[in-house]
Protein backbone atom coordinates (compact mmCIF):
# COMPACT_ATOMS: atom_id res chain seq x y z
CA UNK A 1 0.00 0.00 0.00
CA UNK A 2 0.98 3.49 -1.38
CA UNK A 3 2.09 5.50 1.63
CA UNK A 4 1.54 9.41 1.62
CA UNK A 5 3.35 12.01 4.05
CA UNK A 6 1.46 15.40 4.93
CA UNK A 7 2.65 18.40 6.43
CA UNK A 8 -0.16 20.74 8.44
CA UNK A 9 1.61 24.04 9.71
CA UNK A 10 0.43 26.01 12.37
CA UNK A 11 -2.19 28.44 10.54
CA UNK A 12 -3.80 25.25 9.35
CA UNK A 13 -4.54 23.78 12.79
CA UNK A 14 -4.62 27.05 15.04
CA UNK A 15 -7.78 26.24 16.60
CA UNK A 16 -9.89 23.09 17.38
CA UNK A 17 -12.59 23.94 14.57
CA UNK A 18 -9.70 23.39 12.48
CA UNK A 19 -8.37 20.44 13.75
CA UNK A 20 -11.45 19.09 13.10
CA UNK A 21 -11.23 19.45 9.35
CA UNK A 22 -7.97 18.41 8.85
CA UNK A 23 -8.56 15.29 10.85
CA UNK A 24 -11.46 14.83 8.14
CA UNK A 25 -8.89 15.33 5.24
CA UNK A 26 -6.91 12.59 6.30
CA UNK A 27 -9.51 10.43 7.07
CA UNK A 28 -10.63 10.78 3.15
CA UNK A 29 -7.01 9.75 2.59
CA UNK A 30 -6.93 6.88 4.85
CA UNK A 31 -10.42 5.55 3.45
CA UNK A 32 -8.91 5.57 -0.33
CA UNK A 33 -6.76 3.47 0.51
CA UNK A 34 -3.11 4.67 1.85
CA UNK A 35 -1.22 4.78 4.19
CA UNK A 36 -1.09 8.13 5.94
CA UNK A 37 1.80 9.83 8.00
CA UNK A 38 1.28 13.22 9.03
CA UNK A 39 3.54 15.94 10.48
CA UNK A 40 2.37 18.73 12.18
CA UNK A 41 3.49 22.31 13.24
CA UNK A 42 2.54 23.72 16.55
CA UNK A 43 -1.29 24.82 16.39
CA UNK A 44 -1.30 29.05 15.66
CA UNK A 45 0.88 30.94 17.20
CA UNK A 46 2.11 28.79 20.03
CA UNK A 47 5.94 28.61 18.53
CA UNK A 48 5.97 32.30 19.28
CA UNK A 49 3.91 32.61 22.46
CA UNK A 50 6.82 29.86 23.99
CA UNK A 51 9.43 32.77 22.70
CA UNK A 52 8.01 35.30 24.54
CA UNK A 53 7.71 33.34 27.55
CA UNK A 54 11.37 32.68 27.69
CA UNK A 55 12.41 35.95 26.70
CA UNK A 56 10.31 37.46 29.88
CA UNK A 57 12.14 35.29 31.77
CA UNK A 58 15.97 36.08 30.72
CA UNK A 59 17.10 38.28 27.35
CA UNK A 60 19.66 34.76 26.99
CA UNK A 61 18.12 31.75 28.10
CA UNK A 62 19.82 28.44 27.09
CA UNK A 63 19.14 26.89 23.68
CA UNK A 64 19.03 23.96 25.31
CA UNK A 65 16.25 24.82 27.64
CA UNK A 66 14.79 26.24 24.30
CA UNK A 67 14.28 23.29 22.55
CA UNK A 68 12.32 21.49 25.53
CA UNK A 69 10.45 24.36 25.34
CA UNK A 70 9.34 24.75 21.95
CA UNK A 71 8.98 20.92 21.20
CA UNK A 72 5.51 20.96 23.39
CA UNK A 73 3.74 22.83 20.91
CA UNK A 74 4.06 20.34 18.05
CA UNK A 75 3.05 17.88 21.15
CA UNK A 76 0.28 19.37 21.80
CA UNK A 77 -0.96 19.38 17.50
CA UNK A 78 -0.11 15.33 17.51
CA UNK A 79 -2.32 14.17 20.57
CA UNK A 80 -5.57 16.94 19.73
CA UNK A 81 -5.58 15.81 16.38
CA UNK A 82 -5.10 12.24 17.02
CA UNK A 83 -7.99 12.67 19.48
CA UNK A 84 -10.25 13.81 16.44
CA UNK A 85 -9.17 10.95 14.11
CA UNK A 86 -10.13 8.03 16.60
CA UNK A 87 -13.24 10.07 17.15
CA UNK A 88 -13.89 9.58 13.32
CA UNK A 89 -13.60 5.81 13.49
CA UNK A 90 -9.27 6.35 12.00
CA UNK A 91 -7.09 4.46 14.19
CA UNK A 92 -4.21 7.16 14.80
CA UNK A 93 -1.51 7.51 17.08
CA UNK A 94 1.45 10.00 18.06
CA UNK A 95 4.78 9.81 17.60
CA UNK A 96 8.04 12.89 19.01
CA UNK A 97 10.44 13.12 16.47
CA UNK A 98 12.18 11.40 18.69
CA UNK A 99 9.95 8.38 18.29
CA UNK A 100 10.04 8.68 15.07
CA UNK A 101 13.67 8.05 14.89
CA UNK A 102 14.38 11.41 13.99
CA UNK A 103 18.15 11.54 14.63
CA UNK A 104 19.90 15.50 14.38
CA UNK A 105 23.33 16.62 15.45
CA UNK A 106 23.58 18.53 18.80
CA UNK A 107 22.90 21.97 17.24
CA UNK A 108 20.45 23.59 19.52
CA UNK A 109 17.54 25.85 18.42
CA UNK A 110 18.99 25.39 14.95
CA UNK A 111 19.54 21.15 14.33
CA UNK A 112 19.98 19.11 11.23
CA UNK A 113 18.66 15.87 10.59
CA UNK A 114 21.66 13.53 10.13
CA UNK A 115 19.81 10.06 10.06
CA UNK A 116 16.09 9.27 9.78
CA UNK A 117 14.97 5.12 11.60
CA UNK A 118 11.93 4.78 11.05
CA UNK A 119 11.48 1.53 12.30
CA UNK A 120 8.47 2.56 14.79
CA UNK A 121 6.82 4.32 12.39
CA UNK A 122 6.80 1.42 9.52
CA UNK A 123 5.02 -0.34 12.56
CA UNK A 124 2.66 1.37 13.38
CA UNK A 125 1.61 1.61 9.59
CA UNK A 126 1.10 -1.96 8.75
CA UNK A 127 -1.16 -1.82 12.12
CA UNK A 128 -3.69 0.12 9.66
CA UNK A 129 -3.16 3.03 11.58
CA UNK A 130 -2.06 6.76 10.96
CA UNK A 131 0.92 7.86 12.64
CA UNK A 132 0.93 11.82 13.26
CA UNK A 133 4.79 12.99 14.04
CA UNK A 134 5.34 16.34 15.82
CA UNK A 135 7.60 18.15 13.15
CA UNK A 136 10.43 20.34 14.26
CA UNK A 137 12.08 18.15 16.78
CA UNK A 138 14.26 15.11 16.98
CA UNK A 139 16.83 13.57 18.86
CA UNK A 140 20.74 14.13 19.35
CA UNK A 141 23.03 11.61 19.25
CA UNK A 142 23.26 12.19 23.06
CA UNK A 143 19.72 11.89 23.35
CA UNK A 144 18.66 15.62 24.01
CA UNK A 145 16.01 17.13 22.69
CA UNK A 146 16.88 19.55 19.46
CA UNK A 147 14.38 21.80 17.39
CA UNK A 148 15.49 22.16 13.42
CA UNK A 149 14.72 25.99 13.15
CA UNK A 150 11.91 27.96 12.01
CA UNK A 151 10.07 25.71 9.30
CA UNK A 152 11.90 22.82 10.26
CA UNK A 153 8.45 20.65 10.13
CA UNK A 154 8.67 20.98 6.37
CA UNK A 155 12.27 19.12 7.13
CA UNK A 156 10.78 16.84 9.34
CA UNK A 157 8.15 15.93 6.50
CA UNK A 158 10.29 15.21 3.65
CA UNK A 159 12.81 13.36 6.01
CA UNK A 160 10.55 10.51 6.66
CA UNK A 161 9.32 10.24 3.07
CA UNK A 162 12.56 9.96 2.10
CA UNK A 163 12.97 7.00 4.95
CA UNK A 164 9.60 5.42 4.05
CA UNK A 165 9.72 5.73 0.50
CA UNK A 166 6.78 7.51 -0.14
CA UNK A 167 5.13 8.03 -2.92
CA UNK A 168 4.58 11.70 -2.52
CA UNK A 169 5.08 14.58 0.32
CA UNK A 170 2.28 17.18 0.44
CA UNK A 171 2.63 20.24 2.70
CA UNK A 172 -0.38 22.20 3.50
CA UNK A 173 -0.71 25.60 4.97
CA UNK A 174 -3.01 28.80 4.48
CA UNK A 175 -1.67 29.54 0.94
CA UNK A 176 -2.26 27.71 -2.24
CA UNK A 177 1.48 27.28 -3.14
CA UNK A 178 4.09 29.08 -4.62
CA UNK A 179 3.64 32.62 -5.54
CA UNK A 180 5.86 35.36 -7.39
CA UNK A 181 6.10 37.40 -4.53
CA UNK A 182 4.09 37.26 -0.98
CA UNK A 183 0.75 37.70 -1.83
CA UNK A 184 -0.60 39.45 1.25
CA UNK A 185 1.77 42.51 0.25
CA UNK A 186 1.78 42.11 -3.44
CA UNK A 187 -1.87 42.06 -4.63
CA UNK A 188 -0.78 41.11 -8.23
CA UNK A 189 1.30 38.47 -7.42
CA UNK A 190 1.15 35.25 -9.78
CA UNK A 191 0.35 31.76 -8.76
CA UNK A 192 3.39 29.60 -9.84
CA UNK A 193 2.08 25.86 -10.74
CA UNK A 194 5.69 24.50 -10.91
CA UNK A 195 9.01 25.09 -9.86
CA UNK A 196 12.62 23.65 -10.06
CA UNK A 197 13.90 22.81 -6.43
CA UNK A 198 16.89 24.40 -7.31
CA UNK A 199 14.92 28.18 -7.49
CA UNK A 200 12.60 27.19 -4.56
CA UNK A 201 15.94 26.76 -2.20
CA UNK A 202 17.19 30.00 -3.27
CA UNK A 203 13.85 31.48 -2.79
CA UNK A 204 13.24 29.81 0.64
CA UNK A 205 17.48 30.93 1.60
CA UNK A 206 16.27 34.66 0.62
CA UNK A 207 13.24 34.76 2.80
CA UNK A 208 9.94 33.01 1.20
CA UNK A 209 7.97 31.47 4.20
CA UNK A 210 5.96 28.57 2.00
CA UNK A 211 8.68 25.98 2.23
CA UNK A 212 11.78 25.43 4.27
CA UNK A 213 15.35 25.63 2.47
CA UNK A 214 16.77 22.19 4.31
CA UNK A 215 13.45 20.63 3.26
CA UNK A 216 14.06 21.73 -0.41
CA UNK A 217 17.94 20.23 0.13
CA UNK A 218 16.95 17.01 1.46
CA UNK A 219 13.81 16.70 -1.64
CA UNK A 220 16.40 17.14 -3.99
CA UNK A 221 19.06 14.85 -2.71
CA UNK A 222 16.00 11.95 -2.41
CA UNK A 223 14.19 13.08 -5.61
CA UNK A 224 10.96 13.57 -3.97
CA UNK A 225 8.24 16.02 -5.55
CA UNK A 226 6.74 18.06 -2.84
CA UNK A 227 3.27 19.35 -3.60
CA UNK A 228 2.78 22.85 -1.83
CA UNK A 229 -1.27 23.22 -1.11
CA UNK A 230 -4.10 25.01 0.83
CA UNK A 231 -5.31 23.09 3.87
CA UNK A 232 -8.88 24.40 3.37
CA UNK A 233 -8.50 25.99 -0.64
CA UNK A 234 -8.26 23.16 -3.16
CA UNK A 235 -7.87 23.34 -6.87
CA UNK A 236 -4.49 25.23 -7.14
CA UNK A 237 -0.86 24.17 -6.02
CA UNK A 238 2.65 24.75 -6.86
CA UNK A 239 4.49 21.09 -7.58
CA UNK A 240 8.54 21.36 -6.90
CA UNK A 241 10.68 18.87 -8.63
CA UNK A 242 13.44 18.42 -11.02
CA UNK A 243 12.85 20.36 -14.08
CA UNK A 244 14.95 20.54 -16.90
CA UNK A 245 16.65 24.23 -17.20
CA UNK A 246 14.52 27.12 -18.30
CA UNK A 247 15.50 29.36 -21.66
CA UNK A 248 16.46 32.01 -20.01
CA UNK A 249 13.44 34.01 -19.50
CA UNK A 250 13.75 37.03 -16.94
CA UNK A 251 12.76 37.15 -13.07
CA UNK A 252 10.21 34.58 -12.03
CA UNK A 253 9.79 35.67 -8.22
CA UNK A 254 10.74 38.79 -6.21
CA UNK A 255 11.19 37.44 -2.37
CA UNK A 256 11.92 39.49 0.68
CA UNK A 257 13.20 39.23 4.19
CA UNK A 258 12.99 41.95 7.17
CA UNK A 259 15.50 42.28 9.84
CA UNK A 260 18.54 41.78 8.43
CA UNK A 261 22.22 43.50 9.89
CA UNK A 262 25.23 43.86 7.66
CA UNK A 263 28.31 43.29 9.79
CA UNK A 264 31.77 44.72 8.70
CA UNK A 265 35.19 43.76 10.71
CA UNK A 266 38.73 44.77 10.01
CA UNK A 267 41.28 41.81 11.24
CA UNK A 268 44.91 41.60 11.43
CA UNK A 269 45.24 37.68 11.46
CA UNK A 270 43.40 34.66 10.37
CA UNK A 271 43.58 33.24 13.91
CA UNK A 272 41.11 36.39 14.80
CA UNK A 273 38.81 35.65 12.12
CA UNK A 274 38.74 32.33 13.37
CA UNK A 275 38.08 32.74 16.72
CA UNK A 276 34.79 34.71 15.70
CA UNK A 277 33.47 32.56 13.21
CA UNK A 278 33.68 29.95 16.85
CA UNK A 279 32.05 32.22 18.41
CA UNK A 280 28.77 32.17 15.67
CA UNK A 281 28.89 28.64 15.40
CA UNK A 282 28.64 28.43 19.35
CA UNK A 283 25.67 30.84 19.62
CA UNK A 284 24.04 29.42 16.76
CA UNK A 285 24.37 32.36 14.14
CA UNK A 286 24.10 31.88 10.78
CA UNK A 287 26.53 33.96 8.26
CA UNK A 288 25.58 34.60 4.93
CA UNK A 289 27.25 36.51 1.90
CA UNK A 290 30.70 36.62 2.89
CA UNK A 291 33.39 38.95 1.44
CA UNK A 292 36.69 38.59 3.04
CA UNK A 293 39.32 41.32 1.09
CA UNK A 294 43.04 42.21 1.81
CA UNK A 295 44.05 45.70 -0.36
CA UNK A 296 47.50 44.48 -0.15
CA UNK A 297 50.18 41.78 0.80
CA UNK A 298 50.39 42.58 4.23
CA UNK A 299 48.15 44.61 5.35
CA UNK A 300 44.81 44.43 7.46
CA UNK A 301 42.26 42.53 5.49
CA UNK A 302 38.43 43.59 5.63
CA UNK A 303 35.40 41.33 6.16
CA UNK A 304 31.77 41.87 4.99
CA UNK A 305 28.91 39.56 5.68
CA UNK A 306 24.67 39.61 6.29
CA UNK A 307 22.94 37.65 9.32
CA UNK A 308 19.39 37.41 9.52
CA UNK A 309 18.81 38.51 12.97
CA UNK A 310 14.80 37.78 13.65
CA UNK A 311 15.00 34.27 14.75
CA UNK A 312 18.07 34.86 16.92
CA UNK A 313 16.87 34.56 20.69
CA UNK A 314 19.36 36.91 22.75
CA UNK A 315 21.05 38.77 19.57
CA UNK A 316 21.34 42.36 21.73
CA UNK A 317 23.28 40.17 23.94
CA UNK A 318 25.57 38.53 21.16
CA UNK A 319 26.02 42.38 19.67
CA UNK A 320 26.98 43.91 22.83
CA UNK A 321 29.57 40.93 23.09
CA UNK A 322 31.05 41.78 20.13
CA UNK A 323 31.16 45.41 20.10
CA UNK A 324 32.90 44.46 23.72
CA UNK A 325 35.41 42.13 22.52
CA UNK A 326 36.05 44.26 19.48
CA UNK A 327 35.23 47.78 20.05
CA UNK A 328 36.18 49.56 16.67
CA UNK A 329 37.35 46.80 14.74
CA UNK A 330 33.39 45.66 14.45
CA UNK A 331 30.70 47.57 12.75
CA UNK A 332 27.00 47.17 12.18
CA UNK A 333 24.73 48.43 9.29
CA UNK A 334 21.14 47.68 11.25
CA UNK A 335 17.01 47.94 10.17
CA UNK A 336 18.06 46.56 6.86
CA UNK A 337 16.21 44.40 4.77
CA UNK A 338 16.93 42.49 1.75
CA UNK A 339 15.13 42.21 -1.58
CA UNK A 340 15.92 39.25 -3.95
CA UNK A 341 14.84 38.11 -8.03
CA UNK A 342 14.75 35.09 -8.62
CA UNK A 343 15.16 33.31 -11.97
CA UNK A 344 17.18 30.75 -14.18
CA UNK A 345 20.31 32.75 -15.39
CA UNK A 346 19.97 35.91 -13.89
CA UNK A 347 23.79 36.31 -14.12
CA UNK A 348 24.28 34.96 -17.64
CA UNK A 349 24.89 39.27 -18.63
CA UNK A 350 24.57 42.34 -15.98
CA UNK A 351 21.20 44.07 -18.04
CA UNK A 352 18.79 42.47 -15.01
CA UNK A 353 21.24 44.14 -12.63
CA UNK A 354 21.76 47.20 -14.19
CA UNK A 355 18.33 48.17 -15.17
CA UNK A 356 16.91 47.22 -11.18
CA UNK A 357 19.90 49.51 -10.18
CA UNK A 358 18.66 52.57 -12.58
CA UNK A 359 15.20 51.61 -11.00
CA UNK A 360 15.72 51.85 -7.70
CA UNK A 361 18.24 54.89 -8.29
CA UNK A 362 15.06 56.63 -9.93
CA UNK A 363 13.04 56.02 -6.38
CA UNK A 364 16.43 57.37 -4.10
CA UNK A 365 17.14 53.93 -2.48
CA UNK A 366 20.62 53.26 -1.83
CA UNK A 367 21.71 49.43 -1.80
CA UNK A 368 24.04 48.46 0.43
CA UNK A 369 25.31 45.20 -0.66
CA UNK A 370 24.48 43.00 -3.62
CA UNK A 371 25.01 39.55 -4.44
CA UNK A 372 24.34 37.19 -7.23
CA UNK A 373 24.40 33.21 -8.49
CA UNK A 374 23.06 31.68 -10.99
CA UNK A 375 20.03 31.90 -9.37
CA UNK A 376 19.65 35.31 -7.84
CA UNK A 377 20.20 38.83 -7.57
CA UNK A 378 19.87 39.88 -3.84
CA UNK A 379 20.09 43.45 -2.56
CA UNK A 380 20.74 44.72 0.98
CA UNK A 381 18.39 48.18 1.32
CA UNK A 382 16.84 50.13 3.51
CA UNK A 383 13.90 48.28 5.39
CA UNK A 384 12.05 51.02 5.59
CA UNK A 385 12.02 51.08 1.72
CA UNK A 386 11.45 47.24 1.12
CA UNK A 387 7.94 47.46 0.33
CA UNK A 388 8.07 50.38 -2.54
CA UNK A 389 11.45 48.40 -3.50
CA UNK A 390 9.37 44.75 -3.99
CA UNK A 391 6.32 46.19 -5.47
CA UNK A 392 8.46 48.42 -8.19
CA UNK A 393 10.72 45.42 -9.18
CA UNK A 394 7.61 42.95 -8.92
CA UNK A 395 5.64 45.40 -11.58
CA UNK A 396 9.29 45.66 -13.37
CA UNK A 397 9.73 41.99 -13.97
CA UNK A 398 6.75 40.59 -13.64
CA UNK A 399 3.53 42.05 -14.46
CA UNK A 400 5.04 44.20 -16.95
CA UNK A 401 8.00 42.70 -18.27
CA UNK A 402 9.64 44.19 -20.64
CA UNK A 403 12.76 43.73 -23.11
CA UNK A 404 15.96 44.83 -21.19
CA UNK A 405 18.09 47.24 -23.47
CA UNK A 406 21.19 46.04 -24.05
CA UNK A 407 23.25 49.64 -23.82
CA UNK A 408 21.62 51.20 -20.24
Amino acid sequence: MAIIVQKYGGSSLADLDKIKKVASLIAEVKKAGHNVAVVVSAMGKTTDSLIASAKSLSSDPPSREIDMLLSTGERISMSLLCIALNDLGIKAISLTGSQAGIITNDRHTDARVIEVRPFRVQDELEKGNVVVIGGFQGVSYKRDITTLGRGGSDTSAVALAAALNAERCEIYSDIDGVYSADPSLIKNALHLPEISYQQMQEMSMAGAKVLNAQAIQFAKEAQITLYARSSFNPGKETIVRLLNPDIPSGVKAVVHENEVVKISLNFESNESFESLLLYFEQHKIQIKELNYFSLEEGSDFKISFVISVKNIIGWENRKGELLNKLKSKISFIVSLGAVSLIGEGLNRDNTILQSTLKLLNSKSIKPYGITTTSFRISLLIEQVHLNICVSSLHKRWIEKPIEVPTNI
